[in-house]
């Protein structure tokens, strides 16, 4: 029999000394009882690129177990996927250290689907595919517990935004130091070169995407409406910076309905070879030059 009541604090400690489990760790199976108890911390997990919390579609989305590397259904993750078959129930706690957490309800996992993959940092700052669990409740209360900074769309949705900071992809899917910094030198390089292109009479806005079933959005650098131009800007001209703008630019633009032009903004001209990389991609370069703005557009 199960003995504590929905909202209930109590010491961790206390709940593995009655119902079994390891004293560590997010997803702790029991062998002594027929439970599985699920421990969140969104305050801090946040940091740490679990993304827990109540959606609105009235579940509660928990990430799979794993700090490093792709999350895969195995283990811990593959004991709350056969959670039904093997009779344990789901405990959800809020609360993941050694000291008081409060129990949130018992869980079972939706079956459309019950869980789904999306992108999140892990504890190195790289991002990596995470496990999002949908979970059910069943004794719990929705009005309980963290709302989900977002929440899976059910549909495609592809909307113009204007050009702001908070606007990034690097803000919701990998919010680390790294891409800060790359973020801080692209941002006066898209700002610079908007103000370049609305001096000439353009248009000129972002890309939100939604994908279908997409945990967070995603942002394009800059979308110039009067040309139907997809940019890219990156804040160095390696290869690196290069392939990785060429790979988002085609991921966009699987998204943009009729398929736009496509630019990688930079901030000085790139390598001779680097532009025929971005030719090959049909993929046009802008650099800057001083106040202005050069280019080498692909045939």
């Amino acid at each position: 029999m199960w003995g504590i009541a929905v909202g209930e604090q109590c010491r961790r400690v206390d709940v593995h000394d009655k119902y079994g489990g390891s004293k560590q760790g997010g997803i702790v199976p029991s062998n002594t009882s027929p439970n599985i108890m699920l421990f969140t911390d969104p305050s801090r997990g946040h940091k740490l690129g679990y993304f827990d919390g109540w959606g609105g579609d009235g579940l509660y989305h928990y990430t799979g177990q794993g700090r490093v590397g792709d999350q895969e259904m195995n283990r811990n993750n593959g004991a709350v996927l056969r959670h039904v078959e093997d009779g344990r129930a789901l405990r959800l706690f809020e609360g993941v250290g050694s000291g008081v957490v409060r129990y949130i309800g018992e869980f079972a996992l939706d079956s459309s689907p019950a869980w789904y993959s999306t992108d999140a940092p892990d504890a190195n700052d790289e991002i990596r595919s995470v496990i999002m669990f949908r979970l059910k409740p069943i004794t719990a209360s929705s009005s309980q517990g963290t709302p989900l900074p977002f929440t899976p769309a059910d549909h495609q949705v592809v909307e113009d935004v204007e050009i702001e900071k908070q606007h990034t992809e690097g803000a919701v899917v990998s919010p680390n130091k790294k891409e800060y910094e790359a973020e801080r030198r692209e941002a006066p390089l898209v700002t610079a070169y908007r103000d370049h292109l609305q001096e000439q009479g353009h248009t000129v806005t972002r890309k939100k995407i939604r994908p279908k079933g997409e945990l967070k959005p995603l942002f394009t650098d800059a979308f110039d409406i009067t040309t139907h131009t997809l940019i890219e800007a990156k804040g160095t001209v390696t290869r690196e910076a290069i392939r990785m703008a060429i790979g988002q630019l085609y991921d966009y633009r699987r998204f943009i309905t009729p398929k736009p032009s496509l630019v990688v903004l930079l901030p000085s001209r790139p390598r001779d070879d680097l532009i025929e990389l971005c030719h090959s991609a049909d993929v046009s370069v802008v650099w800057r030059d001083g106040t202005t703005f050069l280019s080498d557009t692909a045939q």
